[in-house]
């Protein structure tokens, strides 16, 4: 807990960005019958019966001082799509940095060993050399500031029915577009000061 709280609270450096990635899962809902748009005495009216079409998987990274976020919208998350996020954020989205500090929840495809089944051993090799990741402690997922800027996204965006995958894309572009323009930064206040004073109970005893 104390080391993801130490890195939160590092001054901003573009050479060493920290940057916090979850991931998760959501049903795509079609309807059976289409709704009746609003109309003056009454709202949209929309029918309690709906189909089930499959499940995407959401990736979403957070610069928490850079004002930026990036969601990918995928048909799986196995460890091969992990990489590839990584990937795109290393090279695409921070290629100037240094390192990435990474900060993510201790699932089992979150480590250097996802990069070298998805790619070829130099390629994985210079990728998690640009990698400084720290993990959330087991329970601890509340540490992850990517998991708040993931209930936003699911509260804002994905709270209604999207029926396929490309259509979801697109409204998460959209949402992702407009987090970023808006220059939305995460205002983290939680110190190792405080986890040692209202979080006592959780140290081992000595």
């Amino acid at each position: 807990m104390e080391d993801v709280l130490e890195v939160y609270a590092r001054e901003y450096n573009p050479d060493f960005p920290v940057v916090c990635m979850d991931e998760s899962s959501i049903q795509l809902i079609g309807e059976v019958q289409l709704p009746i748009p609003a109309a003056p005495g009454h709202p949209k009216l929309v029918d309690d019966e709906y189909v089930r079409n499959g499940v995407a998987s959401i990736f979403l990274e957070v610069e928490p001082l850079g004002s930026k976020r990036q969601v990918d919208i995928t048909e799986q998350r196995t460890r091969i799509d992990w990489a590839h996020f990584i990937r795109d954020m290393l090279e695409e989205r921070y290629p100037d940095a240094k390192k990435v500090v990474l900060v993510l929840d201790n699932l089992n495809t979150h480590g250097q060993a996802s990069l070298y089944a998805a790619f070829p051993p130099e390629t994985a090799r210079k990728l998690a050399e640009r990698l400084e990741i720290h993990y959330t402690p087991k329970h601890g997922s509340w540490l992850n500031i990517a998991e708040i800027e993931l209930s936003v996204l699911k509260r804002q965006c994905l709270s209604g029915r999207i029926p396929e995958i490309n259509k979801m894309r697109s409204e998460v572009e959209a949402w992702n577009a407009d987090r970023n323009s808006c220059q939305n930064k995460v205002d983290w206040h939680f110190t190792i000061e405080d986890a040692r004073i209202k979080l006592k109970r959780l140290y081992p005893k000595y």
